[in-house]
């Protein structure tokens, strides 16, 4: 008899999938969008769920499978997503139409997943919009030149241990997530946190738990993905408990000890603490542009109070992008000065000369440093943390036909497209060799070269990375300290060239980051 409701269970749960995926198929056709048809249950990214490849690579395979249509499906699980190709199609969904795709996807639910799912990454709508509004103010000039202390003193303490290393083969991966930590642990939750010498210390160790991404949380996140509803009924959470408590403890601990002790500084939690009684100032300065000076997120005249708890929500974002998406960057800018060591010569060249020129680096004279900005652009090209940019429809919407001859489609609420970034920057008729690592695409020369909607590494629109300043200076401050101080070479274990180590979202080398360091005479 056991054997017999196990059998029926399984085959009626097999006729569900083979109905999802029939479904997804009926959804692409009768659009008339083409599409691949990939494999019940997993749709188009078995080979990322399994770590094949990386979830770019399975992106990547629809954006080139139709070079001339505007769009094409993709099958995420059981979920029928639009992949966009046309550029201006891009603009249109992020910023001209904004008002019909203001919402990402619900990838965690707030229900259970509270300090992610109530995220400014996650919230919807006007509170969204609130949110944002009330944290602009956070990352102006002003705001970013007070915390640029906390970033230099911790890449020197990085540099002063790397002069112990000399001639030793030195995980670069490890290192510099050692130093997002510390700085996200300062400037974020006012921390003095030294990870190279105290390596097992909770911090470090919490933000590696979050995203090394077990095979049991990549279940989960699958479980959710094709049963989004079951889940959040049966409360599946894919992040640890202890990591959500650490974080809420944290910053509530922090904001309580300061008041009772009328203690202030400038870091991410004085700012929530401000912004949580309508404090938070709006002092933007010359050096602002319009991507947090747009008057979308100009302060209402009654603002909306934050709870405690939606304050840690923001307090986790940031820590969660700030840790992880800059590390990725640090890592593969450093791989590629590591393998292309005339880059990292014209680089140090530049160094050498703002050094002599202006001393100290500062806040102020970060932007004449040209060269370090076309290195890290072209990091961010060809190594972007951002993967897509996911949009949900939030009132109906006709996109343009896919091809000549086509027939317009109808967006309707809760579909989702997805605008692909990496895609779009690999692209050779956008970046001619786009393997090639050359910094000189966004040379003063060059760079009006490179048309709109082909290099979004911070995303576009009014959803863009608020946290943009703040990481450009984190990665400017240690690349400089980095190259001024020691040649980086190859070693017996450096990859060359790059591949990306299979993963759903982090961009990491495939078999690690190791380089050698030589100091400069």
């Amino acid at each position: 008899m056991i054997v017999e409701i196990i059998v029926f269970l399984i085959t009626a749960l097999l006729v569900y999938f083979l109905y999802l995926y029939k479904r997804v198929h009926h959804y692409f056709d009768k659009r008339g969008v083409k599409y691949l048809p990939g494999v019940p249950i997993f749709g188009n990214i078995l080979k990322s769920t399994f770590l094949k490849n990386h979830s770019v690579d399975d992106l990547d395979t629809l954006y080139r499978a139709f070079p001339d249509e505007k769009y094409v499906g993709y099958i995420e699980g059981t979920t029928p997503i639009l992949i966009i190709r046309d550029r201006e199609l891009m603009k249109a969904i992020t910023i001209k139409d904004f008002d019909h795709f203001v919402d990402h996807r619900e990838f965690f639910s707030e229900d259970t997943n509270p300090l992610f799912g109530g995220s400014l990454f996650l919230m919807k709508g006007e509170r969204w919009h609130d949110m944002r509004t009330t944290l602009s103010p956070a990352f102006t000039g002003s705001k970013m030149r007070k915390m640029m202390p906390f970033m230099t003193e911790i890449s020197a303490n990085i540099v002063n241990h790397l002069k112990g290393c000399i001639g030793e083969d030195i995980d670069a991966e490890d290192l510099l997530r050692r130093y997002t930590s510390d700085v996200i642990a300062s400037a974020a939750f006012g921390l003095q946190v030294d990870s190279v010498r105290d390596k097992d210390n909770k911090f470090y160790k919490t933000g590696q738990k979050l995203f090394e991404f077990t095979a049991w949380q990549r279940f989960l996140f699958f479980i959710i993905d094709i049963f989004p509803n079951l889940s959040k009924k049966l409360g599946v959470k894919v992040f640890p408990a202890e990591t959500e408590d650490f974080f809420n403890h944290l910053v509530t601990s922090t904001m309580e000890h300061r008041e009772k002790n009328n203690i202030e500084r400038p870091d991410m939690i004085q700012l929530l603490m401000e912004a949580s009684k309508g404090a938070l100032k709006d002092d933007y300065d010359a050096s602002d542009n319009m991507s947090t000076t747009d008057d979308t997120f100009r302060p209402k005249a009654v603002q909306r109070q934050w709870t405690q708890t939606e304050l840690a929500g923001q307090a986790f974002i940031f820590f969660a992008a700030g840790y992880e998406s800059s590390a990725a960057a640090l890592v593969m800018c450093v791989h590629e000065l590591t393998i292309n060591p005339d880059v990292q010569e014209k680089l140090y060249q530049e160094i050498r000369s703002f050094k002599e020129k202006h001393g100290e680096l500062t806040y102020d004279n970060l932007t004449a440093l040209k060269y370090l900005d076309c290195v890290l652009c072209e990091t961010q090209r060809k190594w972007a943390a951002a993967l897509i940019m996911d949009r949900v429809c939030t009132k109906p919407y006709e996109l343009p036909p896919p091809r000549e001859g086509g027939k317009p489609v109808q967006l309707n609420k809760g579909d989702i497209v997805y605008n692909l970034v990496n895609s779009v920057h690999m692209d050779e008729q956008y970046h001619p060799d786009p393997t090639k690592f050359d910094p000189d695409r966004f040379s003063e020369e060059n760079k009006h070269n490179i048309k709109p909607f082909t290099y979004m590494p911070f995303g576009m629109g009014p959803r863009n990375c608020i946290g943009s300043r703040f990481a450009l200076m984190e990665l400017k401050v240690l690349i400089y300290d980095l190259v001024l101080n020691f040649k980086i070479v190859k070693c017996a274990k450096t990859m060359d060239p790059i591949e990306l180590k299979p993963h759903p979202f982090n961009i990491q080398p495939k078999n690690g980051s190791w380089v050698r360091l030589e100091p400069r005479t």
